[in-house]
């Protein structure tokens, strides 16, 4: 079953590599950045997780309600002052995505892009004006 709804959410993904001598206090610190996001208008939930591959491997994955929520949320000074220093650790690699489909309950729903067309696509890639 499929079925579209309302506007985009924003997922965002933060990895980390970090050596098993500082998992506590990177542990600590994930909570402070969890705690001080979670505290900002439009956050719908967060998850701090370690890779059961790769124990050096973690990440911090949040959701937003709106690109616009995510991006007000980093201007607050308490995401300043407890998720930044823990942000600039993260692997440098793209992190926030737009959320085209979910599936809630068995219901796959369709999401439309926030983007105005031709933004974020390569020339000639589905979603480019050029290539239609």
């Amino acid at each position: 079953m499929s079925s579209t709804v309302e506007p985009t959410g924003v997922m965002v993904v933060n990895r980390f590599i970090e050596p098993d001598a500082d998992a506590a206090e990177f542990r600590e610190s994930a909570r402070a950045a969890l705690a001080a996001l979670a505290d900002r208008p439009g956050f719908v939930r967060g998850r701090f997780a370690g890779s059961l591959d790769e124990p050096d491997c973690l990440t911090l994955v949040t959701e937003w309600e709106s690109v616009g929520a995510y991006r007000r949320a980093l201007s607050a000074y308490d995401v300043k002052m407890f998720a930044t220093p823990l942000l600039a650790r993260a692997r440098p690699e793209p992190s926030a995505f737009e959320v085209l489909l979910s599936a809630e309950g068995g219901v796959i729903a369709e999401h439309d892009s926030d983007r105005a067309p031709g933004i974020g696509h390569r020339d000639g890639e589905p979603g480019d004006p050029a290539a239609r």
